[in-house]
C-alpha cells in the first residue's frame, strides 16, 4: 500500500501545468509589443527632430565667405525677392544691415526724414586745427566730418589759385540735437533738433570776410558776383551742392539761401548740378535705376561713374549687389534703400 501511494505521488509531482504557461507565453508577448511600439515611435521623432534642424540651418547657411544667405521665399517690404541667384558672375553681395539706411553722403535729413545719429557714421573734427591757409573759420567750434573738411580744403586751395581770394569764412557746421533745438526755441530756424541737415556734419555755411571789414557777412548770390561765382561754379567738382537752391524750398523744407553747402560726393554734385536739382530730388530720381540693366551712368572730369539703388530689407540683412572688380562705396538713403556709386 504503502509503495502505491508513492507512485501516485510522484506521478501527480510530474504533471506539466499548460495553462500557467501560456499565461507566461500571453505575458511576454505583451511586453514585447509595447516596446517594439515605443521603439518605432522615438524613432520618428528623432527623424522629425533631425529634419527640423537640417531646414532651419538652410535657411541661415552663408552665401559665400561673408554674406548671409537669404531663401528665395524672403522678400522686402516692396515685394521683391531677395534671393541673389541671378546676379551675373561680374558682381558679388555685401550685406547691410537695415540700420545702415541711415548712414552715408547721401542720406536725406529734413523736416520729413530725421537723422538717426547713428555710431560711425561721420567723424566730427574742428575745421580750424584741420584747415589749410586758403580759407578762415569763425571759431575753434565749428566741425564737420572729417572727411568733408579734406575736400572743403581742396576747395578753398583751388579758390585761391583762380582768384587770389582767400576772404572766404566757414561760420557753421555741425549741430548737435541740444544746439538745434536751442535755435528751434529761440526762434532762429523753424526746423526742429533731429531733423536739421547741419546734424549730418557734411553742411555749412559760407561767409565773406573782406580784408578791409572788421565783420563778416554772409555770401551772396555767387551766380550774380564775378569773383565769387567761381564758388557756385565750380563746387561740384569737389563733390558739393548748394543744399537750398531757390525755388525749391517745399522739397528741402527749409528757405533758400546761397550760402549753405552740402557734400554728397563728386558724381552726385556733378548731376544735381548739370540738372538743377535739390538733393530731395536726386534722391528720389536715383530710385528709378538698378544695377543689372539701367544704372545712372555719370562723367564728371575725366572719371565716368554708374549709380544705383537697392532697397532695404526691413527687419533683415539686405544682400547688396556689387561689382567684383571695381571701386565702389555704399551709401544709406535715409529713408528705404542704398545708393551703390562704381566708378568705371
Amino acid at each position: 500500500m504503502n509503495n502505491g501511494n508513492s507512485r501516485r505521488r510522484k506521478k501527480r509531482k510530474c504533471r506539466v501545468r499548460y495553462d500557467r504557461i501560456i499565461a507566461v507565453a500571453l505575458v511576454f508577448i505583451v511586453i514585447i509589443v509595447i516596446f517594439a511600439s515605443c521603439t518605432k515611435g522615438c524613432s520618428k521623432s528623432n527623424s522629425s527632430d533631425s529634419q527640423s534642424s537640417t531646414a532651419s540651418n538652410a535657411t541661415t547657411a552663408p552665401a559665400n565667405g561673408s554674406t548671409s544667405a537669404t531663401t528665395s521665399s524672403e522678400k522686402d517690404t516692396t515685394g521683391t525677392s531677395s534671393d541673389t541667384s541671378a546676379i551675373p558672375a561680374e558682381y558679388t553681395t555685401v550685406a547691410e544691415e537695415y540700420a545702415m539706411i541711415n548712414n552715408g553722403d547721401l542720406i536725406e535729413v529734413n523736416p520729413k526724414y530725421a537723422y538717426k545719429f547713428q555710431e560711425n557714421d561721420v567723424k566730427i573734427t574742428d575745421i580750424f586745427n584741420n584747415r589749410n591757409d586758403y580759407y578762415t573759420v569763425s571759431d575753434m567750434n565749428v566741425t564737420l566730418d572729417s572727411n568733408v573738411i579734406s575736400h572743403l580744403n581742396d576747395m578753398m586751395e583751388a579758390f585761391f589759385k583762380a582768384t587770389n581770394n582767400n576772404d572766404i569764412r566757414v561760420i557753421g557746421g555741425f549741430r548737435s540735437l541740444e544746439e538745434q533745438n536751442d535755435k528751434f526755441k529761440n526762434g532762429k530756424t523753424t526746423i526742429q533738433g533731429g531733423y536739421s541737415d547741419y546734424h549730418t556734419a557734411r553742411s555749412f555755411n559760407l561767409g565773406i570776410f573782406p580784408k578791409d571789414q572788421d565783420s563778416y557777412y554772409y555770401a551772396p548770390d555767387y551766380s550774380d558776383t564775378v569773383n565769387y561765382g567761381w564758388i557756385d561754379e565750380n563746387a561740384a567738382n569737389y563733390g558739393f551742392i548748394l543744399r537750398y537752391p531757390d525755388g525749391k524750398d517745399s522739397l528741402t523744407g527749409d528757405e533758400a539761401r546761397t550760402y549753405t553747402y552740402r557734400y554728397v560726393g563728386v558724381p552726385h554734385a556733378t548731376y544735381i548740378k548739370q540738372n538743377n536739382l535739390c538733393l530731395e530730388e536726386y534722391i528720389d530720381a536715383v530710385k528709378t535705376y538698378t544695377y543689372n540693366n539701367n544704372p545712372l551712368k555719370v562723367t564728371a572730369g575725366n572719371a565716368k561713374y554708374e549709380i544705383y539703388y537697392v532697397a532695404a530689407n526691413v527687419n533683415n540683412v539686405t544682400n547688396v549687389p556689387v561689382p567684383s572688380n571695381k571701386t565702389y562705396t555704399i551709401s544709406g538713403n535715409n529713408i528705404d534703400g542704398f545708393i551703390v556709386t562704381v566708378t568705371m
